[in-house]
């Protein structure tokens, strides 16, 4: 059998993969806090030609060793910073540096998030806009008239009662060994993985953490005329692969013709 067909369909199924990731790069552009996607490759299994194994005893000699494809390695996150934009609301919180803020997921789990719009949910909590407070739990009362967020993360808080603002916590940002380990899960929130490492607590502005900004969103990583080169790429190298198999079929063809 033409093994030319096997081989040139799973490079047709890789790079459709990575179109895929391109796709949703180029959807979430203008997501605050969103980090592009990028699919790694592999080459699969080499295996000897025909009987050359057998004739060196049941290893093949380096020169005829042949590939059966190529392999999605993995889906990884690219965590370089995106452009920091002022939006000059209160509760929008940007990192600028390494961190991440520590949430509630609704599971009750720890994940992690780059920032971007805050809440004061109905327990008075500093939350994300999805209702995820943030962890240690923040109170600053649903009757807040003022939340200052320093860049050393202390919250500050002023309501109708009080003259002057008082610090009610601070907030804690987290970094990992590897954050291309860490695992999506939408709504850009993490969680950890074995490779990314467990989570290194620190405050902001010490310690290799990046600082807090105010009235502040971080943009998305994604570029465009970078996506548009490699969607490029990937549909040529998904349109040769098609073409290796229209070859492979018109070989196998003419075999076929041979008896008549």
């Amino acid at each position: 059998m033409n093994d030319a067909l096997y081989i040139a369909a799973t490079g047709m199924h890789t790079q459709q993969r990575s179109v895929d990731t391109i796709a949703n790069n180029l959807a979430n552009v203008n997501t605050p806090g969103y980090k592009k996607g990028r699919v790694n490759f592999e080459d699969m299994v080499y295996r000897g030609i025909g009987g050359a194994a057998q004739a060196q005893g049941g290893q093949a000699p380096a020169s005829l060793w042949q590939g059966t494809g190529v392999g999605m390695l993995s889906l990884s996150k690219v965590f370089t910073p995106g452009e920091i934009k002022k939006t000059d609301l209160p509760l929008d919180v940007a990192i600028q540096g390494d961190g991440f803020l520590e949430v509630v997921a609704t599971d009750g789990a720890a994940a992690y998030s780059r920032g971007g719009s805050l809440m004061v949910d109905k327990d008075g909590l500093l939350a994300t806009a999805d209702g995820h407070a943030l962890k240690p739990g923040i109170h600053v009362g649903v009757d807040a008239q003022e939340i200052t967020l320093k860049a050393d993360g202390r919250v500050l808080v002023r309501n109708r009662e009080q003259g002057e603002a008082v610090e009610v916590g601070r907030i804690e940002l987290t970094r990992f060994s590897d954050t291309t380990g860490l695992v999506a899960m939408g709504g850009n929130l993490y969680r950890p993985s074995e490779r990314s490492g467990d989570a290194i607590y620190g405050r902001p502005g010490e310690d290799g953490m990046g600082g807090i900004a105010q009235g502040h969103l971080e943009s998305s990583n994604v570029k465009l005329i970078e996506e548009m080169v490699d969607l490029m790429v990937a549909q040529r190298a998904y349109e040769s692969s098609v073409k290796v198999i229209q070859a492979s079929d018109e070989m196998l063809a003419m075999s076929n013709n041979l008896r008549k």
